[in-house]
């Protein structure tokens, strides 16, 4: 895995082992981010359930403000930091080495906001859900914020759930065997 573009472009990333982190490909990768690459500049982002911390690097290689992980694994958290480390970007970003829900609510007490959000849970367990609800509710969300929750393309979240949690769907990205929902936090 490495990073495609920007100030740390061409750079190896190092992933944690085993199968319980899905790392995105290139090619999705490089998708993801001429969605995104517009709206990036001086933003600040977030990168939940984080992994090696690609996705959130890759944002801060392209102009990304700053950029908080989080991830509950010791190894992956490892590896966010040795990434950072490599990539010179230590200093832009703030690594939470707790579950989702626990680094949601000490972001809050840091008064973090994000502009973009990028979340990829472990599928099927409802986490991207929870993590929707409580972002809102803890404030965390800057004006016009962008979610990017990617699911299982088969047997994923559905839309409605999604939406059913305050967000409203601006664009859907097939892929394979995942996809990438857009979302904005909907009107109250």
């Amino acid at each position: 895995m490495r990073v495609i573009a920007g100030t740390a472009r061409r750079l190896l990333l190092k992933t944690p082992t085993g199968m319980n982190t899905r790392p995105t490909t290139d090619r999705i990768k490089e998708t993801l981010f001429n969605i995104l690459q517009p709206k990036l500049a001086g933003r600040d982002f977030l990168d939940l359930f984080a992994g090696s911390g690609g996705i959130g690097i890759e944002a801060l290689s392209r102009g990304a403000r700053s950029a908080c992980f989080a991830d509950s694994s010791r190894e992956a958290v490892s590896c966010i930091k040795e990434n950072l480390a490599h990539t010179k970007m230590t200093d832009r970003s703030v690594v939470y080495a707790t579950d989702a829900m626990t680094a949601l609510r000490r972001m809050r007490s840091d008064r973090k906001r994000f502009d973009i959000v990028f979340l990829d849970p472990p599928y099927g367990k409802g986490l991207e859900l929870a993590a929707l609800r409580a972002m809102r509710e803890n404030g965390l969300l800057a004006e016009d914020a962008l979610v990017v929750v990617e699911t299982a393309l088969e047997g994923g979240t559905a839309i409605e759930e999604l939406e059913a949690c305050g967000y409203c769907v601006t664009r859907v990205k097939d892929y394979k065997t995942n996809r990438h929902v857009f979302l904005q936090a909907a009107e109250e």
